[in-house]
């Protein structure tokens, strides 16, 4: 079985000494990076006060938005180097942590754009590192305690890293939609 980096060990990490990422690692960085721009590109222009609109019957908004993919990418990251300590236990979740993890998808009185643009390009910077550097895409991690997954359940670094690309790429659709029946604007067409 593969080991995994410790968190310290990507801390004290030299990136500035490694080769430009190729082959695989350099595909999923460009894929990442392509949709996390899409998603980024949704909030061009737009006012705190645009970015935390609900325009659709959905309780979205695009700042929430870049919250939730920042939270989700930043625990996918640190789940790929601690494993299920890294994550809630979603099985014993109270009604009061639903409701504290449903804040992650609004702009709350206080958060902006600029601030929440700057966490998830800080967030997208560690998770791109982690990528260039991680000794092993083939390490596995137990999934954690969720209704969703299937008890013992392992996934591997790469697959970790797939997850979190989709997540993106799904979350840069529904801001498109949002942005769309904000002000017209679209992101791509």
């Amino acid at each position: 079985m593969s080991e995994t980096v410790t968190v310290n060990e990507l801390a004290t990490h030299d990136s500035a000494h490694e080769p430009t990422p190729t082959g695989e690692r350099a595909d999923l960085l460009e894929a990442l990076a392509k949709h996390r721009h899409f998603l980024r590109f949704t909030t061009r222009d737009l006012t705190d006060e645009q970015a935390g609109r609900r325009t659709t019957a959905s309780q979205l908004c695009l700042g929430g938005l870049i919250k939730h993919v920042t939270a989700v990418e930043r625990a996918w990251a640190q789940f790929i180097l601690d494993g299920p300590s890294a994550m809630p236990d979603f099985t014993s979740m109270t009604e009061a942590d639903w409701a504290r993890r449903a804040d992650e998808f609004r702009l709350l009185p206080g958060e902006t754009l600029t601030g929440v643009l700057a966490d998830y390009a800080e967030v997208a910077r560690r998770t791109d590192e982690l990528i260039a550097t991680l000794p092993d895409l083939d390490a596995t991690q137990p999934l954690p305690k969720a209704p969703w997954s299937e008890l013992g359940t392992r996934w591997s670094a790469r697959r970790v890293l797939m997850h979190i690309i989709t997540e993106t790429a799904q979350h840069a659709g529904h801001a498109d939609i949002i942005r769309e029946s904000l002000d017209g604007a679209k992101t791509m067409g």
